[in-house]
């Protein structure tokens, strides 16, 4: 390995921190874990990128005007985020941060839509930058001198917010908002232009990290998520709220880029996220991470699931309108079956999280790990065994609950947003593994040709028993003990330990269990498409499983339906009738999330349970 590899390591890290250090100033002082970052990032790529390009080209002949549009690029990007801060950002300031993760991934869906329709699809190549368009000779190799200048800016940015936060009146007051906003505002000072000035700097870090990769790398509509992935793991590597973690954390991952472009080309990504797992299982907080105040009111605690006391005439009631909604769905022809059976297996995977979540207080942002460990156990096991239905999902659960067994131990002694980025980092070794190993997952081409359902209307009154089973399990697991110590745990972690239940045991037992419904959601979904994807293990398979526990409400008993109808029908009846209907889905996840973060059960006034804990025994 050369040393020109190590700098190239070490120029990508700049990029990785601009975008860490906005994040980690964001959350500092909002205590928002702000996913459409990335969207910021891009917006100051293209922006830039055209008006290099296609609005004022006569700029890239010039040092300083290429710079000012870089900057240009920078501010509008800081706008943008300061429009969003006002709409959407300041509701969800005291909604708990998986509910605020799931409102700005719809500012991503939004966003995203809203630059494509502005830019267009394609690709955007600007120029390079005027006098840095040469390279350095080092050693036997070249260096482009536009990379070796982006090195100096990293530091350059750090200095800047050290002294802006150490030195300055304002720094000082967001320094102390990072560490107890409410004792701020007792002091008589408003949080909320800190918590505006805040995020302009920290979307203005990102649009300029995005238009500063502009001589690099071409602008174009898929840079938000490969870079908001990244700069959750630095941030999360570097610990939440510690901007000199994150600097360091930068490093770390630019140069372990470096090593696995050079000796593990097809693993880099995998190494990535094995590091930021490796620091988190040694150091839970990250580098420099420290316990944050938290600004959330006491109504995250002491929830209880809804539903749990309605009459068993009232839960046949909500079973029989299921039932009717399936029984119209199948002879409403086969686009609608699709539909519904679309709707039940991620009501399935949804239950799956909602155990976890609800229950325990465990929140995983990788769920998607254990089903595409399903999906992919069922299909391999039919493709080179002939396995049936039926074994091919055994062998689907099994893989999924030993990928959990594996790692359970290790992912529980995290908790909060720590917990969901370790989920979100072996979920994403999953996805690579996914990707790369062909001769086993295909790739990309995919497992195709799987004919595991022999009788479609048997396998689809299966389903509709299945998922109605399934609602019926996660009840009386709430009534039961085992539920009960759960949520003592989620809510009284020291009382818990002090009465002597098993804390250890009762979080690995909850995370298989979820674990294996989620294999088995998995599994279904294989025999239901009749292939496999390595979409099964992304991101957006995890986010999908959120929405679906989040927008119907995490302690609703029925949240997951209400959820999955939502999510599965708004998505299909959009996207027939509307060219941005992602766009358009991203706005109601926002409402939504702004209108009512228990879900939209409370939203709409279902009251599924009593305000007394007692109705859980």
């Amino acid at each position: 390995m050369t040393l020109v590899q190590l700098l190239g390591g070490l120029s990508y890290a700049t990029t990785l921190f601009l975008m860490a250090a906005g994040l980690t100033l964001i959350f500092g002082v909002t205590r928002i874990v702000n996913f459409a970052h990335g969207s910021f990032f891009m917006l100051g790529a293209l922006f830039s990128a055209h008006w290099l390009t296609h609005w004022f080209p006569a700029a890239a002949d010039s040092a300083v005007f290429y710079a000012l549009v870089i900057l240009l690029g920078a501010a509008v990007a800081a706008l943008v985020g300061a429009i969003a801060e006002v709409l959407l950002l300041r509701r969800m300031a005291h909604a708990p941060e998986l509910y605020q993760l799931v409102a700005t991934f719809g500012l991503t869906l939004a966003l995203h839509d809203a630059m494509r329709w502005i830019f267009g699809d394609e690709e955007v190549f600007a120029p390079r930058f005027p006098g840095l368009k040469g390279s350095v000779q080092i050693g036997q190799e070249l260096f482009p001198t536009y990379q070796l200048v982006l090195m100096l800016i990293g530091p350059l940015v750090w200095l800047g917010l050290h002294l802006m936060l150490t030195r300055t009146t304002y720094g000082r007051r967001l320094r102390a908002a990072t560490e107890d906003r409410e004792i701020l505002g007792a002091l008589g000072i408003n949080p909320r232009p800190l918590m505006l000035g805040a995020v302009l700097v920290g979307c203005a870090l990102a649009g300029l990290a995005g238009a500063l990769q502009l001589p690099r790398e071409p602008a174009h509509l898929q840079m938000d998520m490969v870079m908001i992935v990244e700069t959750f793991v630095v941030v999360v590597t570097g610990g939440l709220g510690s901007i000199g973690g994150a600097f360091f954390a930068a490093i770390l991952i630019g140069l372990v880029h470096a090593v696995g472009i050079h000796w593990f080309p097809q693993a880099t990504l995998v190494l990535v996220f094995l590091t930021m797992a490796a620091v988190l299982v040694l150091r839970p907080q990250g580098l420099a991470g420290k316990r944050l105040t938290p600004v959330h009111g006491p109504r995250e605690v002491a929830q209880v699931f809804r539903g749990l006391s309605l009459s068993g005439r009232s839960q046949a009631a909500v079973a029989m309108a299921l039932l009717s909604l399936a029984a119209a769905a199948w002879w409403g022809g086969a686009y609608w079956q699709t539909l519904a059976l679309d709707a039940m297996i991620f009501i399935i995977f949804g239950v799956s999280l909602q155990a976890m979540m609800g229950l325990a207080g465990l929140v995983s942002f990788g769920h998607a790990a254990y089903f595409a460990l399903g999906a992919y156990g069922a299909a391999l096991s039919h493709l080179h065994w002939g396995a049936p239905l039926w074994l091919a999902a055994a062998v689907g659960v099994g893989c999924a609950l030993a990928l959990a067994a594996l790692f359970g131990a290790a992912l529980i002694r995290s908790s909060g947003v720590y917990l969901a980025m370790l989920s979100l980092a072996l979920a994403q070794v999953v996805w690579a593994i996914a990707t790369q190993a062909v001769p086993l997952t295909g790739g990309d081409n995919g497992l195709i040709g799987l004919y595991l359902i022999a009788d479609r209307a048997a396998f689809y009154a299966g389903m509709v028993a299945f998922t109605l089973g399934t609602i019926a399990a996660l009840r009386q697991l709430a009534l039961s003990g085992q539920g009960a110590a759960l949520q003592a745990l989620r809510d009284a972690p020291l009382r818990a330990q002090a009465s002597g239940l098993p804390l250890t045991a009762l979080k690995i037992r909850v995370f298989l269990q979820s674990a294996a419904l989620a294999g088995l959601a998995g599994a279904l979904f294989a025999a239901h498409k009749g292939s496999v994807f390595p979409s099964v293990a992304a991101v957006g398979t995890s986010v999908d499983a959120l929405l679906v526990v989040l927008l119907g409400g995490v302690h609703q008993l029925w949240g997951a339906v209400a959820g999955a109808l939502l999510l599965i029908g708004v998505s299909a009846e959009l996207g027939r009738e509307l060219t941005y209907w992602r766009g358009l889905l991203g706005v109601v996840i926002m409402v939504v999330m702004v209108a009512s973060p228990s879900g939209l059960l409370s939203l709409a006034g279902w009251r599924l349970l009593g305000a007394r804990a007692g109705a859980v025994r």
